[in-house]
């Protein structure tokens, strides 16, 4: 196969990226190639050359022989003027090696494309360099595209076994794989490069950059009304998920947030609320339907604390019936466990802009099938069909949360820190999106943009995260937010 000069050129340039990265990090010091034979290895052999020219000392070790090498690999592997080593020539120079720690390892032996599980001597690689890693001794390694053995469509470690990279350099844009997990983790630092490649993940991952245009803004001349009227569902026994959902709603900016509970629970309700959040009572189902009938009430959350009674159920019906924007989360999901068709159903004959945000869970129950499917398809291609199934905006949640709409638009969510992993962080995400609703933002984007930014208050809080904290730290994040917004 004859090499493409266009392709040529945009290897030259991968490898540059590769090369100049690692400069960036690390001082000289033994740098082994592990080249495939394909187009990773390619970029692996540019990688060499760059760094042997600048004084480093450099082994490539080759997966396969030279000579079969085609197009623009076989070009840069016959500008490595070394000797090339086999792959258990590495394996033997690493075992042996008394400065371990020491070395770079350069992972250009398979890209995102890969759809096999690792084999023969690259499995034994991978386990060995994974041993010593636990063991923490194991050199540092940098991954072209991805680290072997990982999808780049679904983030999954084929049969279990991939490289652990401390960094990658991926080219354009980040892929599924580089966002999903367990790939996120896998990759280590992720470095995009832009090396001119036109790219299909280009809307793939989740930042301002995307939803940015569409997030609601102040202006001089509104007032509150104008910035959405919010009603969240308390229940009956946990107040505080319905209390923590309406808190962060304020702060998200919606103008008004009301509290629809029952007569009966007002005393407990009116000692724990805050001072600016409205507490509507209402008597039976009629009383609730009442409250909806104000049009100025244009967005509802239910499910927080809501409990798993034919009341919920009854209050969904009427919030989609008065044609509001919804969130439904926790208790209004876990209802249809059993019959989540009728909820699709429901949800479509609506028409309305509805946000469902199940965790792991949830969604196994909600959309059993799917979940059976997510280890093959990936958690994004789950979510889409999850989306278009029920007809609505889905926040799939989790480490790596998904945003998806039934038109097939998703994006991935990769700044959520295991510290959100507590009570009550749900509710706070459920009140975000419902005051984005409230502000008559995009749905699929007011999704989006709330997941960032409870990801983002929680990384900038850091350990001994609680729920309540992502609302205190909201303020200083939508600063933040306006000021990389206005210097676009």
């Amino acid at each position: 196969m004859t090499a493409d000069p266009t392709e040529l050129k945009l290897m030259d340039a991968a490898g540059k990226a590769i090369a100049d990265a690692m400069e960036l990090r690390w001082e000289k010091r033994p740098v082994m190639v592990l080249a495939g034979p394909g187009k990773n290895g390619g970029d692996g052999f540019v990688v060499a050359c760059l760094l042997k020219k600048a004084g480093w000392s450099v082994t490539v070790c080759l997966l396969g022989d030279k000579a079969s090498l085609t197009g623009e690999a076989a070009v840069q592997a016959k500008r490595w003027r070394a000797k090339v080593l086999t792959l258990d020539g590495a394996l033997n120079i690493l075992t042996t090696s008394e400065t371990l720690v020491d070395y770079l390892i350069v992972d250009a032996l398979f890209g995102a494309g890969l759809s096999r599980p690792l084999n023969g001597m690259i499995k034994t690689l991978a386990q060995w360099l994974n041993a010593q890693r636990h063991a923490h001794t194991a050199p540092s390694v940098v991954a072209v595209d991805v680290p072997s053995g990982v999808c780049g469509k679904t983030g999954q470690a084929l049969q279990g076994i991939a490289f652990q990279a401390d960094l990658t350099v991926t080219f354009t844009a980040a892929k599924p794989g580089h966002l999903l997990m367990p790939g996120r983790t896998l990759c280590g630092e992720l470095v995009v490069a832009d090396i001119g490649l036109a790219c299909e993940f280009a809307t793939i991952h989740n930042s301002p950059d995307f939803w940015g245009p569409a997030f609601p803004r102040l202006d001089s001349s509104g007032h509150k009304y104008s910035r959405g009227h919010l009603v969240v569902v308390g229940g009956e026994r946990m107040m505080g998920a319905a209390h923590l959902a309406s808190l962060a709603a304020r702060r998200m900016g919606a103008g008004l947030v009301s509290l629809a509970i029952r007569e009966d629970d007002f005393a407990l309700y009116a000692a724990a609320v805050s001072p600016g959040t409205l507490l509507a009572t209402f008597k039976g189902e009629k009383g609730f339907r009442k409250i909806l009938s104000d049009p100025r009430k244009n967005a509802c959350v239910l499910g927080p604390g809501a409990g798993l009674t034919e009341a919920t159920r009854k209050k969904i019906g009427a919030a989609l019936k008065a044609k509001k924007a919804c969130v439904l989360d926790a208790d209004a999901l876990s209802l249809f466990e059993d019959d989540p068709d009728a909820l699709f159903a429901s949800l479509k004959r609506s028409g309305q802009d509805v946000v469902l945000t199940p965790h792991d869970g949830e969604f196994r129950r909600l959309f059993a099938d799917l979940a059976k499917k997510q280890g093959a398809l990936g958690k994004l291609e789950v979510t889409r069909r999850a989306a278009k199934r029920a007809g609505c905006v889905l926040i799939y949640k989790g480490p790596d949360s998904v945003i998806a709409a039934p038109d097939g638009r998703a994006v991935i969510t990769s700044n959520a820190p295991p510290t959100l992993a507590t009570a009550g962080t749900g509710d706070v995400l459920a009140g975000f999106v419902g005051a984005l609703l409230a502000q008559n933002m995009p749905t699929f984007e007011a999704a989006a943009a709330a997941t960032w930014l409870h990801g983002q208050c929680a990384q900038v809080f850091g350990p001994g995260l609680i729920a309540e904290d992502l609302i205190d730290l909201l303020p200083d994040v939508l600063a933040a937010l306006f000021d990389h917004l206005d210097a676009r």
